[in-house]
């Protein structure tokens, strides 16, 4: 399989913290990969390394074939990065930054950037400085995909976004990026539009990557499982590391199965005889907030590819 984006034992270190460790990842070519992690687990940094903004401390991450820290103007001229921290001169018009920025990229698409002026109902005349936020960032948008990058990073654009601009740009962006065939890896918080849009997970926690899989086998393979225990039932004390949130009240019994499938159905029949259990699907959030409140995420089952 071709990679956009490999890395391999990535670390990075601010002082003696360590932000990012020992990460391994893959974002497939033509893949929609979502990078995802509470606050401080490291995505930012990961980004940063990955666009030659800082140098790892050990490990190499290459970027659509280039060692991250030798990417130069040509081929970051084929990556197109969007973040919430971005700055646009703000006494200029649309226009006067969509000129400024056309020069420096060989592959820049006139007729592109204005499918996208009027896909986002972007006045070619109006000062950045008038904009709202949700607009900036559709200028933003529209200057990374312009020039028709291999690759899109999106870090955290849309969070706080009301839901008409989200999903404006979220579709709008992400559509043209499956039409084309390039690359997305994005980070954020909002974990429907990851579960609608993206196709690979991966995520991080402490500086460590947990899981990284298809995003159809991450929500196939996790099952919220509640028991209600037969009378005069005891909850068995040893437990597969695979439940996660055990918690016991009553008669009612609550975990998450994070390897659900035969096997999985067959060890709670086991650990509950008599009882009945139901299991239903997670979605992402869930999913998410089950692995980041577990108290040992190293050790979550889940596959390094």
């Amino acid at each position: 399989m071709d990679y956009a984006i490999e890395t391999e034992a990535l670390t990075c270190r601010y002082g003696r913290k360590c932000a990012v460790d020992q990460l391994t990842m893959h974002v497939p070519v033509g893949s929609i990969y979502a990078l995802l992690g509470p606050n401080g687990a490291g995505k930012t940094t990961t980004l940063k390394t990955l666009m030659n903004l800082r140098p790892p401390a050990i490990g190499t991450a290459r970027v659509l074939g280039v060692d991250s820290r030798s990417l130069g103007p040509a081929d970051l001229a084929r990556i197109g990065y969007v973040s919430e921290n971005q700055r646009i001169p703000s006494n200029l018009t649309i226009g006067e930054v969509e000129a400024f920025c056309r020069p420096w990229y060989p592959t820049w698409d006139a007729a592109l950037a204005t499918e996208l002026r009027d896909r986002f109902g972007l006045d070619p005349r109006a000062r950045i400085k008038a904009l709202s936020r949700g607009t900036r960032l559709k200028v933003q948008c529209l200057l990374a995909l312009a020039p028709r990058p291999r690759l899109l990073i999106l870090d955290e654009p849309f969070s706080g976004l009301d839901p008409v601009v989200r999903d404006d740009l979220t579709t709008g962006v992400l559509s043209l990026a499956d039409r084309d065939g390039w690359s997305v890896l994005l980070t954020s918080h909002e974990m429907d539009d990851v579960e609608r849009l993206a196709d690979h997970v991966g995520f991080l926690n402490d500086g460590r990557l947990v899981v990284e899989e298809p995003m159809a086998a991450l929500l196939g393979r996790f099952r919220r499982v509640e028991v209600a225990l037969a009378d005069g039932a005891a909850v068995p004390a040893q437990r597969p590391s695979s439940w996660l949130g055990f918690a016991v009240e009553g008669r009612a019994v609550r975990y998450v199965e994070s390897q659900a499938g035969p096997a999985a159905e067959a060890a709670w029949h086991a650990a509950f005889p008599g009882a009945t259990i139901e299991a239903s699907r997670m979605s992402l959030r869930e999913v998410f907030v089950a692995l980041t409140r577990s108290t040992a995420p190293a050790a979550v089952p889940g596959r390094s590819r």
